[in-house]
């Protein structure tokens, strides 16, 4: 069912080829909007627009690698001259490859977890932003975790990045509020992803041991974060902006 809100609008959606970057891209289409896919992977980008398009909805995929301003810079520049305008932008790209202890950690590592996760956010709202100040609004939402609200044990750098990108968000946003563009992120706890699969695979730990970490007693799911962000882009949410949205069946609540 379409949204009245977001038809006719343009959504950005980074990291869209697979996972929580393809449900969010879907639930835009599927609310009325056109739909730019970004990101590395040609094969998964590719497939989800097809479902977009399927499913009766304008959308375009573009190769995008967020760690290169030249890369991100044609990306929102792609994305206005195909539709017009950005109305909304979703900085969904990011890596977690982390499963030790910060001393046992190294600096290639460390490098390409910041150069994706903090670098990326920041150069997409740098770009998105100058864009929306000259159509005169548009909101952004970035994807954080709870690893940017709590310690993350194991996770250390993922964690410092995603802190950043709380950060960057609420900075931002109160810089660019009287501007008309809002700036929130959402801070998803442990969603039932293909990521999620690889990391049980790799021993991290069992799914019965990921639910008890959740006091809403389930694992989060795709549709659920894609909910929050759309949300967080409707006119519903006029009024939240520097916001830090936990996704996360109270996991941090305890």
């Amino acid at each position: 069912m379409q949204v009245a809100g977001f038809v006719g609008k343009t959504a950005l959606v980074t990291g869209g080829a697979s996972g929580i970057g393809r449900g969010v891209a879907l639930a835009f289409a599927q609310a009325g909007a056109q739909v730019v896919v970004a990101d590395i992977d040609v094969e998964g980008g590719e497939a989800t627009v097809r479902q977009i398009r399927q499913a009766g909805s304008r959308a375009l995929f573009v190769r995008a690698d967020v760690a290169w301003n030249a890369d991100v810079e044609a990306l929102v520049k792609t994305t206005v001259d195909t539709f017009g305008r950005l109305d909304c932008a979703f900085n969904n790209a990011g890596i977690e490859l982390e499963h030790g202890r910060l001393a046992e950690s190294d600096e290639d590592l460390f490098d390409r977890m910041i150069a994706i996760n903090v670098k990326g956010v920041w150069l997409c709202m740098k770009h998105e932003i100058n864009q929306m100040l000259t159509q005169g609004g548009g909101v952004i939402v970035n994807a954080a975790s709870v690893a940017g609200l709590v310690g993350a044990p194991k996770h250390a750098i993922y964690a410092a990045s995603k802190h950043a990108v709380v950060g960057l968000t609420k900075s931002a946003a109160a810089e660019y509020g009287r501007k008309g563009i809002r700036i929130n992120d959402v801070c998803p706890g442990v969603i039932r992803t293909a990521m999620l699969d690889r990391a049980l695979e790799s021993g991290v730990g069992s799914e019965e041991q990921m639910v008890r970490m959740h006091p809403i007693g389930r694992l989060g799911e795709i549709e659920d974060v894609a909910s929050a962000v759309l949300w967080l882009c409707s006119d519903a949410s006029a009024f939240v902006t520097g916001h830090s949205l936990a996704v996360d069946g109270a996991m941090t609540a305890v």
